[in-house]
């Protein structure tokens, strides 16, 4: 027959288990530690893929190389993630452990589809409606059209572009820039120099407002005998109509002698 133990001898029968756990858990901590920090784990090398068109993989990391630390079990991916970002063209990037000694990371770039801001600055926007730094001479396309407006409008301004831009081409003239100013009105200029007044509200609004204008230029111009390449200055802001100017015709001449 088991004999109920004496209280102070199941103490102490407690507190060796428990300390035998302690010392347990402290060898299993240091032996994680000893592995995780063993040279054969330290980083050996970087495969990288996805877009490198503005930079290749020797320079990636050359640049990265420096600001990551730590063995594959201790890196802070992160942070290496950051880091890969930080450098210009980067939009996004994927790191992941690749055992036991390298990094795969894969690469998204900014893909640029205008500039952003005054003449000279290196900002762009991307084709998310983004705005990112780089070096614009690094631009592969030519003749990017350049979108201005409020901090945070880059999307919006995008967004009006692409919506406003076809109507143009329908016409055969090409959007070259469109501001948004701080009130939120909308002024398009064209690669013949012609700058037009679109006006606020909503994106549908002005589209409609564009489109309208658009489908009596054409009138207006063969009218004066002219192409809507003439127009020099428009502006929809008007309630009922709109005003234009176009080069080579004014009607002075017919208001006076009408008068």
């Amino acid at each position: 027959m088991n004999k109920t133990l004496p209280v102070d001898i199941r103490l102490m029968q407690l507190t060796a288990q428990g300390l035998w756990l302690v010392f347990a858990g402290l060898v299993l901590a240091g032996t994680v530690v000893f592995v995780s920090r063993h040279a054969a784990f330290a980083l050996r090398g970087i495969t990288i893929s996805g877009d490198v068109t503005h930079n290749n993989a020797l320079t990636l990391r050359a640049n990265v190389a420096p600001h990551l630390s730590g063995t594959f079990f201790t890196l802070d991916l992160g942070r290496a993630r950051s880091a890969f970002e930080a450098v210009p063209w980067v939009r996004q990037a994927v790191v992941q452990r690749e055992f036991p000694n390298r990094l795969r990371v894969r690469l998204q770039e900014h893909q640029a589809v205008a500039y952003w801001g005054l003449e000279g600055e290196s900002r762009l926007v991307n084709s998310f409606g983004e705005v990112f730094e780089a070096n614009v001479g690094e631009v592969e396309h030519d003749g990017l059209p350049r979108l201005q407006g409020p901090d945070g409008q880059s999307a919006q301004a995008w967004e009006a572009f692409q919506a406003l831009q076809p109507l143009f081409e329908s016409m055969d003239l090409a959007l070259e820039q469109l501001d948004l100013s701080g009130r939120g009105s909308w002024r398009a200029r064209l690669d013949t120099g012609a700058v037009i007044e679109l006006g606020a509200g909503s994106l549908p609004e002005v589209q409609a407002r564009t489109q309208t204008f658009l489908k009596s230029l054409t009138q207006v111009s063969a009218r004066y005998g002219r192409k809507p390449e003439a127009l020099e200055t428009a502006d929809l802001r008007h309630r009922d109509g709109y005003a234009l100017r176009m080069r080579g015709v004014t009607t002075l001449a017919q208001d006076a002698s009408k008068k």
